[in-house]
């Protein structure tokens, strides 16, 4: 499960670094990337 996430943190790391510029930003990149992962799970 671990590696799995890990995983997961590289394939979109990065749209975060591209992204983070603001924290609203960097924060709808995680629940976007998060969402994503649960509709496919």
């Amino acid at each position: 499960m671990v590696e799995r996430c890990i995983g997961h943190h590289k394939k979109w790391c990065g749209i975060a670094t591209r992204y983070d510029k603001l924290a609203r930003n960097y924060r709808a990149a995680v629940v976007l990337v998060t969402a994503l992962l649960w509709i496919n799970a």
